[in-house]
């Protein structure tokens, strides 16, 4: 299995298929797919909205490096963090790097 830890986005990942979907998703506790299966999702919390944003600034980092960007609920003391591969519509292996890095982020201490 890929380290979605050290792996790097790929433009043109292929939508995953149902066994690699459920096997990546079993390796991102915490991250739930919505009813479509098009992405996935995850709750952060913190004490502040000073480490909210500092987590945000973390995802940003990831996004940027990865050139694979989220969407992203912010609000006083959580972020839900939601990845997607628009250019496929739906889930790739890409989002599953970036959930895993995200994850792996000191500032992801949250629910």
């Amino acid at each position: 299995m890929t380290d979605l830890l050290l792996a790097q986005c790929d433009p043109k990942a292929p939508l995953l298929d149902a066994p690699t979907r459920e096997r990546l998703l079993a390796a991102l506790p915490g991250w739930a797919p919505d009813p479509e299966l098009k992405l996935i999702g995850r709750r952060f919390g913190f004490d502040n909205f000073y480490q909210v944003m500092a987590f945000v600034d973390a995802v940003a980092e990831i996004a940027h490096a990865q050139d694979h960007h989220p969407e992203m609920l912010v609000g006083y003391n959580a972020c839900t963090v939601s990845w997607t591969t628009h250019s496929r519509g739906g889930l790739t292996l890409n989002d599953a790097i970036c959930a895993a890095q995200v994850s792996a982020l000191p500032e992801a201490t949250g629910e």
